[in-house]
């Protein structure tokens, strides 16, 4: 197997649009030759722990409500080609991830990263709910057969949350300035949402470099 590191933040669109894509690829690969793990990376930092309105975090970023209409053109465009459909009227509020991925790390620990994320992803952009809410973590949680009573007990404290933001510190130190961003193997970086056709190159690329080393 060959690891593939994957930065992403569960309110990123072009980080759900990235998945979509990898996963077509996946599919139609079928029996795929990555090891996949998630890592944080936070949009937004510094943003309250409460998160804020989405209608004036949009405005705020983009200038604007035609700033922000502007920008999620492409979104809405590659949604639709990755087979999405996000619901943007249904998100209220954009939350502080810091709580979501301390999940996705503990997911990890379980080995159900992948569709914590996936859930994470459905929860925010489909059904609109708040995934800075704890209770609603803790409810993905069980929902992706995972403790939801642990991870509640886990959410009202600090635990890993000093190692999620040393984390995603380290990642900017890197050089990392937007996600989704993925690394295969430790050498190969490749940023944003890439088309299934180019994770099918990739994939045979690697299955070959797999056969020449045996």
């Amino acid at each position: 197997m060959i690891k593939l590191d994957i930065l992403s933040d569960p309110i990123c669109p072009w980080c759900y649009i990235g998945k979509a894509y990898l996963d077509r690829a996946l599919e139609k690969a079928g029996d795929h030759p990555f090891l996949i793990e998630w890592h944080p990376f936070q949009l937004n930092p510094e943003m309250p722990a409460g998160g804020m309105d989405r209608r004036a975090y949009l405005e705020a970023k983009f200038g604007g409500k035609d700033g922000a209409v502007r920008a999620y053109a492409p979104v809405v465009e590659h949604a639709e080609k990755a087979g999405l459909s996000i619901n943007f009227e249904g998100i209220g509020r954009t939350p502080n991830t810091l709580d979501a991925h301390r999940l996705i790390h503990w997911a990890g620990i379980e080995q159900r990263q992948t569709p914590v994320v996936a859930a994470l992803f459905k929860a925010y952009f489909v059904d609109g709910r708040d995934i800075g809410d704890k209770a609603t973590l803790a409810e993905i949680a069980g929902d992706c057969a995972l403790d939801a009573a642990m991870t509640a007990t886990l959410l009202a404290g600090e635990a890993d949350a000093d190692d999620i933001r040393a984390r995603d510190a380290h990642a900017r130190e890197r050089g990392v300035t937007g996600v989704p961003t993925f690394i295969l193997a430790n050498q190969h970086v490749l940023t944003g949402a890439q088309p299934p056709e180019l994770w099918g190159k990739v994939i045979e690329d690697v299955r070959g470099l797999m056969k020449e080393a045996e």
